[in-house]
């Protein structure tokens, strides 16, 4: 299982598609322009959300801009049961959930270049009202300093390019791939 966090960067789940069909998350959010459900997100209502929640159906869930967002069980399941792999892209809070859990991911941070590149960025795509858009940058830099603490994550990738970052992901997951093989083989 890989987990992918970033500060609110179209970028990562561009890479998220470049490495994998993956699972996409719940959120009760409405759509932006050009997504689809059950392909960027499976777009569900509060109600339906927390009370799969309070069932304990999701292994990570958190509250965004007045959103929820989360990640089900039965999702991280499904990939599984294909023999992919399980590709998370999840904020800080979720990474924290998911440590608790049992299973063992490889947590990777995408970072922007800088905090401007990254207000650029999120200018750029025009989804995001000032408020919306002051919020996200408030949690990027928190989350960036967050990111430095020691444990919180195996590789940190700077995404100057999403040509670069996603080499740079490949790369690390074909290093992950042969460990894996490699312990497999030996058992």
């Amino acid at each position: 299982m890989l987990t992918l966090y970033n500060v609110s960067e179209l970028s990562v789940t561009e890479i998220r598609y470049l490495i994998v069909c993956s699972h996409p998350s719940d959120t009760t959010r409405s759509p932006r322009p050009g997504e689809e459900n059950g392909k960027d997100y499976h777009y569900v209502t509060r109600e339906y959300m927390q009370a799969s929640i309070d069932k304990g159906e999701f292994i990570e869930s958190a509250v965004f801009s007045g959103n929820m967002y989360g990640t089900s069980r039965a999702s991280v399941q499904d990939v599984k049961d294909k023999n992919l792999i399980c590709v998370l892209d999840i904020d800080m809070q979720g990474v924290r959930a998911v440590k608790t859990t049992d299973l063992n991911p490889i947590y990777i941070f995408i970072q922007p270049p800088s905090m401007s590149i990254l207000e650029k960025r999120l200018r750029d795509r025009e989804t995001e009202s000032e408020d919306s858009l002051q919020k996200r940058l408030h949690a990027a830099q928190v989350d960036m300093v967050i990111s430095k603490d020691p444990g919180i994550f195996d590789v940190v990738i700077v995404n100057d390019s999403l040509d670069d970052a996603y080499g740079k992901l490949k790369d690390t997951l074909i290093e992950e791939i042969k460990k894996v093989q490699k312990t497999n083989l030996s058992s």
